[in-house]
């Protein structure tokens, strides 16, 4: 499915939830670009940050820079941080993330929710997708029409296939005009980047939006897993 119609018709504002900061422009960057250029009011959510003594303070502050750079580069509305410990939601309540993702939700009333991959190897990527349902159920008065899953390359790709939820995309969006914003995007992570054919690298984005895009004839894509849509 080319989504045109789907995540294009809508006027409402769209939620991004980025396990970490660069979650989002691994795996939606082309998107939001392509959203933010249509009119339409991007909103980030990270879900975690680091912080000593896992993470050194320097670093926390450099790849928070390296995101407003990025999101700025892309058209994101706002960022918000919930600043929860990164590589530590297992060791939290689940409760307290369900609650957090669902203010928010609330506040934002997003028509369009992109979240992180169920199948993904990392424990924060899994948990923030199911917070992000708790978040979006439908017996509220006003909820998410429209989930999609996205895929986080060394996330995505390194789960166990067949044991573990496949990431198998049944829409894609053309992002040919704005693949050049993402991966200029992701170059400013510069504290993540990784040399190829590493999964974080240029080169390796650049070719799985080529991939994507040959899957329905078209020079790049992004592709998502469709998890709800109310018309």
């Amino acid at each position: 499915m080319i989504a045109t119609d789907l995540f294009n018709a809508g006027k409402g504002p769209v939620l991004v939830v980025a396990p970490h900061p660069d979650d989002e422009v691994l795996g939606v960057g082309g998107t939001i670009a392509r959203l933010a250029d249509a009119g339409r009011e991007v909103h980030v959510v990270v879900v975690t940050r680091g912080g000593p003594p896992k993470f050194p303070l320097e670093q926390v502050q450099r790849i928070a820079a390296e995101a407003k750079q990025a999101h700025d580069l892309l058209g994101v509305k706002q960022t918000h941080w919930l600043e929860f410990p990164a590589a530590e939601l297992p060791e939290l309540p689940h409760s307290a993330l369900n609650a957090s993702l669902g203010k928010l939700v609330s506040e934002l009333g997003p028509e369009l929710i992109f979240a992180p991959h169920p199948g993904d190897i990392h424990m924060d990527h899994q948990l923030s997708f199911l917070s992000t349902l708790v978040a979006s159920r439908p017996h509220q008065t006003d909820y998410p029409a429209t989930i999609a899953a996205y895929e986080t390359l060394s996330e995505t790709n390194w789960n166990a296939p067949y044991l573990t939820p496949p990431f198998v995309p049944n829409v894609f969006v053309d992002i040919s005009e704005t693949i050049n914003r993402k991966l200029d995007a992701f170059a400013l992570f510069a504290s993540q980047v990784k040399p190829a054919p590493h999964e974080r690298s240029v080169e390796s984005l650049r070719a799985l939006a080529t991939l994507r895009g040959a899957t329905v004839h078209r020079p790049a894509a992004e592709g998502f897993v469709l998890v709800r849509s109310v018309i």
